[in-house]
């Protein structure tokens, strides 16, 4: 049986990647978001422990779960700190997905697979797609999608900080895709992406029709 491909889907933070991801679902994918799986690795007991070993016991919360928002505040704030948590949780979250990426294989149903993964490429995951989306949206978009969530500049800093150069990102695609404005438009983008790379007939659309 052959492999199924992968897609890749990366950008900056508040580019809209999930949308992205999602779309790519409708149209024949299985989406594999890494970010709630890693929200599972921090419920596992082993690494659970690390991080109460390593950053102490007021990063866990009233029910004895890792409160993110206060792991998150060491983290981005100090480039070993999150070294050492990515050295526990990537390692849990790359077999997760190979998991679902070898049950995926056998369903008749999903033509391909989408990996929505924020640190794919810091994570070094590009071998594990075939293919890689660079999501893009102009700056004050990005800003003000961000600012609607409550961020606030030094939150904004810190993430980005964290994570490779936008153009570094957009260096490893494969193709980039405009998420600024209309969802059609991405949606367009997407379908003329997927029969380039012979994982779709080209939908009909309006346009295309005869009056």
């Amino acid at each position: 049986m052959a492999r199924k491909p992968v897609i890749g889907v990366v950008g900056g933070i508040g580019v809209g990647k999930s949308t992205v991801a999602g779309l790519l679902a409708a149209r024949g994918g299985r989406l594999i978001a890494a970010d709630p799986i890693a929200h599972q690795a921090l419920r596992d007991p082993w690494i659970r422990e690390q991080i109460v070993a390593r950053f102490g016991p007021h990063v866990i919360d009233a029910q004895g779960e890792v409160d993110r928002r206060k792991l998150g505040e060491i983290v981005f704030a100090d480039t070993q700190a999150r070294r050492d948590l990515e050295a526990w949780v990537h390692p849990w979250v790359r077999q997760k997905v190979h998991q679902i990426r070898d049950h995926a294989e056998h369903d008749p149903e999903v033509r391909f697979l989408v990996l929505d993964a924020a640190v794919m490429l810091e994570a070094g995951w590009r071998d594990s797609c075939d293919y890689l989306i660079f999501v893009d949206v102009p700056r004050d978009v990005q800003l003000q999608r961000l600012r609607a969530r409550g961020w606030t500049a030094e939150h904004i800093a810190a993430r980005e900080k964290a994570q490779w150069p936008l153009a570094e990102k957009a260096r490893w695609a494969d193709a980039i895709v405009r998420n600024g404005g209309d969802l059609e438009e991405t949606a367009r983008q997407l379908d003329d992406l997927l029969v380039a790379w012979n994982l779709a007939d080209r939908p009909t659309r309006r346009s295309d029709s005869a009056e």
